[in-house]
């Protein structure tokens, strides 16, 4: 960051899953300000695709809106995991299906404005339920897995059925690599 400078930095709270910090900062042009950060330490979003051209969804409880979202399957890096390992422990505990073969797609910044959280996004392919099953915290006791085709997805990313934005662009990215071919 050679355009701006910190000067201090205060952690105002440590959280299990974001810390707070505020950052006294200099500009380019001298003068000073403040930059507060929600840090978070990253997650990973499993796409998982059958042959046919379905994907499995979740849907479940977003606390800050007071409603359930239709979502891909996503959580949390613990310290030091791969993104590949989380999208894949992610898959097998919040739907109870495992893959075979996992690929990169993309990672984005989800709030850029104000937090550093970086999500990976996997393509899951070769799909089979796992014999353990779902296996779901007291969070996520009222979620729901949703297979549905990709094509569904596609309509309600447009219509705004879907508002989750991991999940749009997940939705998207598997739709124009796969357009034309189911």
């Amino acid at each position: 960051m050679t355009e701006i400078r910190q000067i201090h930095r205060d952690i105002l709270y440590r959280g299990r899953v974001i810390d707070l910090i505020v950052d006294e900062v200099e500009y380019p042009s001298g003068s000073r300000g403040v930059r507060e950060i929600a840090h978070h330490p990253g997650g990973a979003v499993a796409i998982p695709l059958f042959d046919d051209g379905r994907m499995i969804f979740v849907k479940q409880l977003r606390y800050p809106f007071g409603t359930h979202l239709l979502e891909l399957p996503a959580g949390k890096l613990s310290p030091g995991e791969d993104p590949e390992a989380c999208a894949a422990r992610e898959l097998e505990e919040e739907t109870g299906w495992v893959a075979v073969r996992w690929e990169k797609l993309a990672s984005i910044y989800t709030a850029p404005a104000f937090c550093d959280e970086v999500l990976h996004l996997f393509l899951a392919t070769g799909l089979s339920e796992s014999p353990h099953g779902p296996d779901r915290g007291e969070g996520e006791s009222t979620m729901t897995v949703h297979p549905m085709l990709l094509s569904e997805a596609v309509r309600m990313v447009e219509d705004g059925s879907i508002q989750d934005a991991k999940t749009i662009c997940g939705i998207l990215l598997v739709n124009r690599r796969f357009s034309g071919r189911r």
